[in-house]
């Protein structure tokens, strides 16, 4: 069976958000949510939310699960807003508490903040099975990228990849970040490398070559056959000298400090103080 899936593009971002359901009036899942952040006056707000929202009523859909494929640090997740509009469950993969305890040492949290993922409603381990509605859906781990990172295979034959994978053209994800390693991406991307060429990858991100439309679906053929960072010609060696290399030259994502503290804590603002205010912390000369 395959899933109806759609995408929703938040340009501002280059991430792709999806509403994952098997008919309209069933369950359904929404994937990586996006909550619009601008970063010159520290405003949040819900446009790129609320046009999910609109689609779930509009196809008469019930939220059963917001997924997170890892505590993403180019966006914020509105994944706590969505909840307390829509509904469902929160779920991210279980290694999500190695995160926390970084950034939490990292942005010195307040010591009420919690490093056991209770934010989150579902921790996932690898290979769990779980469904939206009668859809069967396999929690992949795929750590290199961060070390909580997950993909989540649905139906056999769909899989919403993270920043696992990009577009065959634009390749792979960096390996930088706190508990990042090349080894264990490249191990992670032959995992599903090595399923039927006819699987469907669904990108987070793309960030387009000059002349090419926005695209976020592929096939582990494609993948295979042309990725300029991870096809089949490209060996272990090879592809960690490549992404280490790469990663020496890239900047730090434009909006990864606010969106780690909100995005540890599945998508929930910071506690507000006495007045009500609730703030982000910025530290200095630590990225």
């Amino acid at each position: 069976m395959l899933p109806e899936i759609k995408g929703f593009y938040d340009p501002a971002t280059s991430t792709v958000s999806y509403v994952v359901y098997e008919t309209n009036g069933c369950a359904c899942a929404i994937i990586d949510p996006v909550l619009d952040y601008d970063a010159s006056a520290a405003r949040i707000s819900t446009h790129s939310a609320d046009l999910i929202a609109e689609f779930v009523q509009a196809q008469g859909l019930t939220v059963q699960w917001l997924l997170e494929t890892h505590a993403h640090a180019d966006h914020l997740s509105a994944s706590a807003y969505l909840k307390q509009k829509l509904g469902g469950q929160i779920g991210i993969g279980a290694p999500i508490t190695h995160v926390q305890r970084v950034f939490r040492d990292i942005y010195n949290l307040e010591p009420e903040f919690r490093q056991d993922g209770s934010q989150f409603d579902k921790l996932f381990k690898a290979d769990d099975v779980f469904y939206i509605g009668t859809l069967e859906v396999r929690a992949l781990h795929v750590p290199g990228h961060t070390p909580a990172d997950m993909a989540y295979q649905i139906e056999g034959n769909s899989i919403f990849v993270g920043d696992t994978l990009f577009m065959p053209d634009v390749g792979t994800a960096r390996c930088d970040f706190p508990g990042g390693d090349a080894r264990q991406l490249y191990q992670s991307i032959q995992r599903l490398l090595a399923l039927p060429t006819d699987t469907r990858l669904f990108m987070c991100h793309d960030y387009p070559p000059e002349g090419r439309d926005v695209a976020w679906s592929t096939t582990v053929g494609e993948q295979r056959a042309s990725n300029i960072h991870v096809n089949d010609s490209i060996d272990l060696e090879g592809f960690v000298t490549m992404r280490t290399t790469r990663d020496a030259t890239l900047s730090v994502p434009q909006l990864l400090i606010p969106a780690i503290q909100i995005n540890i804590r599945a998508g929930n603002l910071p506690p507000a103080d006495d007045s009500g205010l609730c703030s982000l912390k910025v530290p200095l000369n630590r990225f």
